[in-house]
């Protein structure tokens, strides 16, 4: 893993490097002289949550647990802590976040840890079809975590499965904790999970582009957060061919099969790096018809933006947008 860090004028404090599978970035405003200390504790943060909750390698800490997950594994916190925070988001979203897609993944093709735009991937059945080709319903997931004396210990309720959904934004929440008193403002920006704290180089919030998932350099809004973090769900990246059909890693887990209707991606603001995660996924899969309501039912702060390139932006994330396209 390489990084690179710059200062200017003692002002600015900033690194980036490469970890689960993007570019992240930690930038910190007015530093104080423990900031480099803190820059790498933070970077050991991604170092330690990639190498135990990645799928796409067989000898981590979760891929062992999955090889037998109707056993007890022994585990390193932070994979232990994962599936604690999976299985919370799993019980607040009523199974619309849940973490058993990782037979569905496989079965689409996405098996390896890289952009899958245009791959072309083929494969051709899954465990969760029946005999019929149809999905099948699975009972309710309950995981249990034992972390007793220093000891981290997990039973995966008899399913593999895969922390892709919410490690990136926990690795964004705990790296956000390390740099906690780093400086008068800090920036964690890793790919599509994103967090603020302060009020920014120019002291009144830090200016954040949302993406266009359709391609080109220019957002399709730009928010002032501080405080706060952002994640965006998107394909833009990671779509692909698959019998046929293009397909992405966004699994809806009641069908076994792509979700998100209508949607390119879903951009959530929230306090919490990984509950921006998980609430960009999950209003996601409620496709064009429902993410609005879905939205509005949870009071979240969100955007989206559907296949024609419309934008929605929910009433609780209006005050953050300094600008969208098409409002001028």
């Amino acid at each position: 893993m390489s990084s690179s860090t710059s200062s200017a004028a003692d002002t600015t404090l900033q690194t980036t490097f490469r970890a689960m599978a993007t570019d992240v970035t930690f930038r910190v405003e007015k530093p104080v002289a423990a900031a480099p200390a803190a820059l790498e504790r933070a970077r050991q943060v991604f170092t330690r949550v990639e190498a135990a909750c990645t799928r796409f390698d067989p000898s981590s800490a979760l891929m062992r647990a999955n090889e037998r997950p109707d056993r007890w594994h022994d585990v390193p916190a932070e994979c232990a802590r994962a599936v604690q925070a999976a299985a919370r988001a799993y019980r607040r979203t009523r199974g619309v976040f849940d973490p058993r897609i990782l037979d569905a993944l496989l079965r689409l093709g996405y098996d390896r840890s890289f952009p899958l735009h245009g791959a072309g991937l083929s494969v051709e059945t899954t465990a969760s079809r029946d005999a019929t080709g149809q999905h099948t319903a699975r009972p309710a997931w309950r995981p249990r975590v034992d972390c007793r004396a220093g000891q981290h210990r997990i039973h995966l309720d008899g399913a593999p499965i895969d922390l892709g959904g919410i490690g990136k934004g926990l690795a964004v929440r705990w790296a956000g904790e390390q740099l906690r008193q780093a400086g008068e403002s800090v920036m964690v920006d890793a790919g599509g999970d994103c967090l603020f704290t302060g009020t920014g180089p120019e002291g009144s919030g830090w200016r954040v582009g949302v993406e266009d998932p359709r391609g080109g350099s220019e957002p399709v809004a730009v928010l002032v957060l501080a405080d706060n973090a952002c994640a965006t769900s998107s394909v833009r990246v990671r779509s692909w061919r698959s019998g046929g059909r293009t397909v992405h890693h966004l699994i809806d887990p009641r069908t076994g099969e792509s979700g998100g209707d209508g949607l390119l991606s879903v951009s959530v603001i929230h306090a919490d790096p990984a509950w921006a995660e998980v609430w960009s996924k999950t209003f996601f899969l409620a496709g064009a018809t429902g993410v609005a309501a879905a939205a509005a039912h949870h009071n979240a702060a969100a955007l989206w933006v559907h296949t024609d390139g419309g934008l929605g932006i929910s009433d609780a994330a209006d005050p953050f947008v300094l600008w969208a396209a098409g409002r001028g």
